[in-house]
């Protein structure tokens, strides 16, 4: 009998920390951010290759309501040769779309590239999009919700 009310004290008081933590802050959207270091020497070239690709890209995806914005940020005090140069963030109403697939937003998704690289065969985007691959290397991903502190009563 002990046990029981054990394990339901402890799942009663696990269920309530999220609605105690829900009196700090309202939830707000979310961001996907991706962090890159440059390749030696080819930070310039990236940045191009960003300009002409990314950016509109990122652009064309907020307008068509993919995203609701997004944010480019440097680094620009790197404590090693393994952190991060630059980070790219794009913000979505929430995790649902942030992180799961929609066939609908596959479309967009694709209509886009084709009109950012000109074609839309897509093993010549592959090709156009390669290069950034050597000018860059992948050091994480995050996904973090925004939040809204309530101010104290």
């Amino acid at each position: 009998m002990k046990r029981i009310m054990l394990v339901v004290a402890f799942a009663v008081g696990w269920l309530a920390m999220p609605a105690q933590a829900q009196e700090h802050f309202t939830e707000g959207p979310v961001w996907v951010i991706d962090y890159y270091r440059f390749e030696p020497d080819r930070g310039d070239d990236y940045l191009k290759w960003v300009r002409t690709y990314a950016l509109p890209t990122f652009t064309e995806g907020k307008k068509q309501g993919l995203t609701l914005d997004f944010k480019v940020f440097f680094n620009t005090a790197r404590h090693d040769e393994k952190d991060w140069d630059v980070a790219f963030a794009q913000l979505f109403p929430s995790y649902g779309k942030a992180l799961d697939y929609s066939a609908e937003n596959e479309a967009k998704d694709k209509a886009i590239a084709a009109k950012v690289t000109g074609t839309k065969d897509e093993n010549k985007q592959r090709e156009m999009e390669a290069p950034r691959l050597k000018m860059r290397t992948h050091v994480g991903t995050s996904i973090v919700r925004e939040v809204t502190l309530k101010p104290m009563s």
